[in-house]
């Protein structure tokens, strides 16, 4: 190039002398005029492409060349494209090579030229010319040409040029007539566009072909076409499942048989980049090897794969050269991995294998090995019965955590992390809480967010993981995210069986006693203080104004978040103590003119609900809260999944329930199931039908219609066509017992309750106790009904009659022979001692209504006495209504559109003295 293109070596010796980036500029820009003025003479006639014809083939290049790597030096390059594609019409050698690379880095498959230069690129790659540029009688097929209109197209890559080009491809790839260059060139194109276009291959169809293919035996061509069959494979893996003989026989060669050719031999290892593509291969078919061991008939090639990855496990002797070391270890942990997409299937003696030759990687000196070993073994621990083996390698692995390198000590803390259980778990949260002392900054966010994780997975004892995340707060209060204090303010609230609350309340307590603690704990203290604080406020030095006297001296170094979530706390602990009402209220009154808007706002309206509302309303508003609801997936696992990806083994383990969670969630059913029934009662038969989370409890207030409906649907005296029931043979029964007077008007509360809460106690005395839980969608609900026996003895003759009006459509089932049908002869059922009877009723409201349905429930006790209670269900028209949410605007809008006569009613109703309504 030198003697032929001597302007070119001169402008780049000019750019390379450059002392400065303006001297580079200036002297790029000169060039380029230049170019531009060669390229479009004012004087000369362009022809029909827009080139110029009168530039010599030497010019043409030695200009193109120029653009080229002042494209490379990154400067914009947005001229000359039809000089370029001149060169590639070009019947000779050089000017195409030049005109292709040109092509490949100053054009895009979007550029409308791109059009013209397809007819040239398919003919290039079906006829390439000679060398000579003419052909010759017995000339031998010049495949440079091939090689380089392929390598141009899978650099364009636009969909347009692909739709039009993929066939040719495929077309060359196939032949038998391409030489070994072009089909590794062909194969590595198509992949190319593959990746542009997934479907642009059919997998069923082309199969074969890549059959064909993987039967050659130059392994440069295979090595290229295990590229595109893995990239092809990833997309559509059941379309290429055939092929796995053809890939285990490969396989089996490199590393049986050892053949290989001398140049693709790498210090001693048969082509160890081939052996990895057909190791990766295999493993998107996790189910190659299912029901087969060592030894045992089945599928000729599935033997010999287990046969060639047990030579690559077992037999595989690392060598002291890095270079051979580094080839070995490749194809070592490739075969690791695939026993890992194995799992289950895989024989046990592989994983055993293969955990013990992982434990040798981690005690290496070399970080790289150690760590994909660390990566490798937490992934393979998760599969079932291989954790045992991984926690063996324990204290390694906690040397390891130690490490200099800090994506080791990420790695290690991965496989902690896996393998921790139920035995260990207490162990390795201890280890890694000693360690964050010490830990870096940059690792102590995800060990802080992995041990919560595990301490709430495998503490058998809740108090348990309430020291653990107070001793996270001590150490690393400042990593310790929301999330993580906003989980143990869920995990105590959704527990209260047991001492757990109290003890949190009381711990916490303690903890912020000092005038110095972090900011986190404040804020948990505040929480749990004001919603169990109650339950050690008779304990000595923990009174509610101790209480509040420990929170409050953190008011002015905590931050106005903190100080929002205290005021919560003050308003709840002056309703629960008249101590405290002195000592809060100046609180408030200083603060309705913060500068923050919520701690203002929140100040106010604390301040004035005393004066707005009744007592009892204030204490409804203040009461504890109820409990969370319990997702699939908890904040600290959505916040691990945000960090690390679908793929990491951690995300995986904190997905997977452990068995004292398990145990858990299945007390927190059984307790959200029967939420009105004792909890030593058990259910009396096992319902198939799944029970649905409680919804999320909020206080509102009553609506006066839905108070005047409470009082007429509950507490009646029986009517006269109702009084058939009870008499038998023409005269009362005497035994019959109706509810007791002194109970209506627990019951008309009850019932006014239940109209806006989503479950509760209907009707409760010493011998039944009827809960109801209840939720709506549009026009339709479910009711579920739970009757306790609270009895000494059972409850016999047990029935529900349920009345069905017109407007609403119901469908029931509950307990065998507790519904009422009407017939004489039914029995009903029998509800033994601290058990309960069910009664689902699915419903659907067809048309308006004012009343709620009764429900008359009758029984009959050991003794003889037969009860008679006619109740109502809380099922009232603002059940099936639904808010609606409006802006400001749209709201007005409405509004100002009921204007007009006749708009506006209003009716003063005076109540009789008796009524027995508080006012």
């Amino acid at each position: 190039m030198s003697t032929q293109a001597r302007g070119l070596n001169n402008f780049i010796s000019d750019l390379r002398n450059a002392k400065s980036k303006e001297e580079e500029s200036n002297r790029v820009e000169v060039e380029l005029a230049k170019i531009r003025t060669k390229f479009n003479p004012g004087d000369a006639k362009l022809a029909a492409d827009g080139s110029n014809p009168s530039l010599s083939s030497y010019q043409r290049k030695k200009y193109v060349w120029k653009l080229v790597y002042i494209h490379v030096l990154g400067y914009e390059v947005d001229f000359g494209h039809a000089e370029v594609l001149t060169l590639v019409r070009s019947k000779k050698q050089s000017e195409k090579t030049v005109g292709y690379v040109a092509l490949s880095l100053l054009l895009r498959g979007s550029d409308p030229v791109m059009g013209t230069i397809v007819d040239t690129m398919k003919k290039d790659l079906t006829t390439a010319p000679n060398a000579s540029g003419k052909k010759k009688k017995g000339s031998i097929k010049n495949d440079a040409v091939q090689c380089l209109a392929l390598c141009s197209l899978a650099n364009i890559s636009g969909l347009e040029l692909i739709q039009a080009m993929h066939v040719e491809v495929q077309h060359v790839l196939v032949s038998k007539t391409s030489t070994e260059q072009v089909k590794k060139k062909s194969a590595l194109c198509l992949l190319r566009l593959t990746r542009t276009s997934p479907n642009l291959v059919s997998g069923r169809e082309f199969a074969p072909h890549i059959g064909q293919l993987l039967q050659d035996t130059h392994l440069g061509v295979l090595t290229s076409v295990m590229s595109l069959l893995n990239g092809l494979a990833s997309q559509h893996s059941s379309d290429y499942e055939s092929l796995i003989p053809h890939v285990v026989h490969i396989l089996s060669v490199l590393v049986m048989k050892k053949q290989c050719a001398r140049e693709y031999l790498y210090y001693r290892t048969p082509s160890p980049w081939l052996q990895i593509k057909l190791l990766k291969f295999l493993q998107l078919y996790p189910n190659a090897v299912e029901g087969h061991d060592i030894g045992m008939g089945g599928n000729e090639h599935v033997n010999q794969l287990i046969n060639v990855v047990s030579r690559i496990i077992f037999e595989t002797d690392v060598s002291d050269s890095i270079n051979k070391s580094n080839a070995d270890h490749a194809t070592l942990f490739e075969a690791v991995n695939l026993i890992v997409a194995w799992g289950t299937t895989c024989p046990v003696a592989m994983r055993e294998g293969a955990m013990k030759l992982l434990g040798k990687f981690i005690s290496v000196r070399e970080p790289n090995i150690r760590y994909l070993g660390l990566m490798t073994m937490a992934k393979l621990a998760q599969i079932e019965g291989s954790v045992e083996g991984a926690k063996t390698h324990q204290a390694t692995v906690l040397v390891s955590l130690k490490d200099a390198d800090i994506s080791v000590r990420r790695r290690a803390l991965d496989l902690l992390f896996v393998i921790c259980d139920t035995d260990n778990a207490e162990r390795i949260v201890d280890e890694l809480v000693a360690h964050l002392v010490v830990a870096d900054a940059s690792i102590r966010e995800e060990m802080v967010l992995k041990i919560a994780i595990l301490a709430e997975k495998y503490a058998t004892d809740l108090r348990w993981y309430v020291d653990t995340i107070l001793k996270l707060i001590s150490i690393s209060g400042d990593n310790v995210s929301d999330s993580v204090w906003h989980r143990v303010v869920q995990i105590v609230t959704n527990h209260p069986q047991g001492d757990l609350q109290g003890y949190a309340a009381a711990t916490l307590f303690v903890a912020a006693s000092p005038h110095r603690c972090h900011e986190t704990t404040v804020r948990v203290a505040a929480y749990v203080l004001g919603e169990f604080g109650f339950l050690i406020a008779e304990r000595p030095g923990m009174s509610g104004e101790e209480q509040f006297h420990v929170l409050h001296q953190h008011w002015f170094n905590v931050s106005t978040k903190t100080r929002a979530i205290l005021v919560s706390t003050y308003a709840k602990l002056a309703n629960l103590y008249e101590e405290c009402r002195p000592l809060v209220a100046p609180v408030f009154a200083r603060s309705k003119n913060s500068s923050d808007v919520e701690v203002q706002q929140r100040c106010v309206e604390y301040s004035s609900m005393r004066e707005a509302f009744s007592p009892e309303s204030v204490e409804d508003l203040l009461r504890e809260m109820p409990p969370f609801e319990d997702k699939r997936r908890s904040a600290l696992e959505l916040r691990l999944l945000e960090k690390e990806g679908e793929d990491s083994a951690a995300v995986t383990k904190a997905s997977t329930p452990s068995e004292v969670e398990q145990q858990r969630a299945l007390q927190s059913a059984q307790m959200l199931s029967n939420p009105p029934i004792e909890e030593d009662m058990e259910p009396i038969e096992e319902q198939d039908d799944e029970q649905d989370d409680e919804p999320d409890f909020e206080e509102s207030d009553v609506h006066d219609a839905i108070q005047e409906q409470a009082l007429d649907a509950v507490g009646e005296e029986p009517s006269e066509d109702k009084k058939e029931d009870i008499v038998e043979n023409g005269s009362v029964n005497p035994t019959v017992v109706g509810i007791p007077k002194e109970l209506i008007p627990a019951m008309r509360k009850a019932f006014s309750n239940l109209c806006t809460s989503p479950s509760g106690v209907l009707f409760e005395n010493t011998l039944l106790q009827v809960g109801v839980k209840h939720e709506y969608v549009g026009a339709q609900g479910r009711i579920s009904v739970f009757f306790g026996n609270l009895h000494s003895s059972a409850l016999k003759n047990f029935k529900v009659k349920v009345d069905q009006p017109d407007h609403l459509r119901m469908q029931m089932q509950g307990t065998q022979d507790l519904l009422d049908d009407g017939e004489y002869d039914s029995v009903g059922c029998t509800v033994a001692t601290k058990t309960q009877a069910k009664l689902l009723v699915l419903v659907e409201v067809t048309a308006p209504f004012d009343d709620a349905p009764s429900m008359r429930i009758t029984f009959e006790t050991e003794e003889g006495v037969q009860h008679d209670y006619p109740l109502r269900l809380p099922l009232v028209a603002t059940c099936f209504m639904e808010p609606v949410n409006l802006d400001p605007g749209a709201f007005m809008q409405r509004w100002k559109s009921l204007e007009g006569p006749d708009r506006e009613c209003q009716e003063v109703l005076k109540l009789p003295a008796a009524s027995g309504i508080d006012e």
